[in-house]
């Protein structure tokens, strides 16, 4: 699919829950991974949006910052800050004749997320109903001084996908949430060093839980 943006990330998969449509993007890419910073964001909101989806659960693999974020935790943040720079984070380029001042205070739909919340619970899947997602630039890990930082202003995880997504989504008119997988120890919190083989051992678990939790939002948000 082309958009007034450019091609998306990959070809977009289409599938059904019973009577539901649902939609899958793979925003990294596939085969060739496409880094966090060089994601074509606009490109992918817009063709999710030309195809009807109104909700977008986005899924994210994180490193965790706060005491309760160890590898294999499950959150659901209600709240954001951005350090990412240089990204195309605006639909808003001067020539609609208006000003997208969306309101964000909170960055994360309150009903698709306490949806998920809900979903969580009904399935017994252990979680946080709640946090602070940091969106660093990438695609370098932080260094142990920036998640220092980090923590002082109040993150509990970083990760490098939320944003521009979640504005982009709410220009858009799109209800959007995230359920992050805590893969790794941020930089300086573990003796051991961050390794991809390790993240991925722990995203593989993880998979099968959110695949889970999942099916327990979909099964609640959309029956009958």
């Amino acid at each position: 699919m082309e958009t007034p943006f450019g091609a998306p990330s990959r070809a977009i998969e289409e599938g059904k829950l019973g009577a539901v449509p649902l939609f899958f993007l793979h925003r990294h890419g596939s085969p060739a991974a496409i880094p966090p910073h060089l994601i074509n964001y606009r490109a992918n909101l817009w063709a999710l949006q030309s195809l009807g989806v109104e909700e977008i659960v986005a899924i994210n693999a994180v490193g965790g910052i706060s005491p309760p974020m160890r590898p294999g935790r499950l959150l659901i943040p209600d709240q954001l800050i951005d350090y990412t720079w240089g990204r195309e984070h605006s639909f808003d380029d001067g020539r609609c004749g208006r000003l997208l001042h969306i309101d964000f205070t909170e960055p994360f739909d309150r009903g698709l997320r306490m949806a998920l919340v809900d979903a969580a619970v009904t399935a017994d899947i252990p979680h946080e109903p709640g946090g602070v997602y940091g969106v660093a630039q990438g695609p370098r890990l932080e260094t142990a001084a920036e998640i220092r930082r980090m923590a002082r202003d109040g993150c509990d995880v970083v990760g490098m996908t939320a944003m521009p997504e979640a504005a982009l989504a709410r220009e858009l008119g799109m209800a959007y949430a995230s359920v992050c997988m805590v893969v790794n120890p941020a930089a300086g919190l573990d003796n051991r060093p961050i390794t991809l083989d390790n993240m991925r051992e722990i995203l593989q678990r993880e998979a099968v839980v959110v695949r889970e939790l999942l099916r327990s939002f979909l099964s609640a948000r959309y029956r009958g």
